[in-house]
């Protein structure tokens, strides 16, 4: 039952991602207004980690499974990819760089105003 409740509760943050999304018409997936509400809950304990931390461990780990539809996707439109298969490979290789460094940085940060507050 308690899977049940953490999984309500992030399914809630998601469809007001989705509402946000609908109420604010910019290119932004509602995904990301979702995560941005989860951590503005979590930061102001509006929802305590304890309330979401096993479901959301159990999603983190089933996640590979969740990329075998895309990759079949893929497959499926081999005939499309392959005359602009070195710009995707480079672009997906460059923006894989770009993310881990923005990514890197951003923890890094993190981790040095957590230490200054210490």
């Amino acid at each position: 039952m308690k899977f049940m409740k953490e999984f309500a509760i992030i399914l809630s943050i998601t469809f007001l991602g989705e509402v946000v999304k609908y109420l604010i018409p910019l290119p932004i997936p509602a995904s990301i207004y979702g995560l941005v509400l989860m951590l503005g809950a979590l930061k102001t304990k509006v929802i305590k980690l304890e309330s979401v931390k096993n479901t959301g461990k159990f999603l983190i780990e089933i996640m590979p499974m969740m990329f075998i539809p895309a990759a079949v996707g893929l497959l499926e439109a081999w005939g499309i990819l392959k005359p602009i298969l070195i710009p995707v490979i480079i672009s997906t290789i460059v923006s894989t760089i770009v993310v881990m460094a923005v990514t890197g940085g951003v923890t890094q940060f993190m981790i040095r105003q957590e230490k200054g507050k210490k």
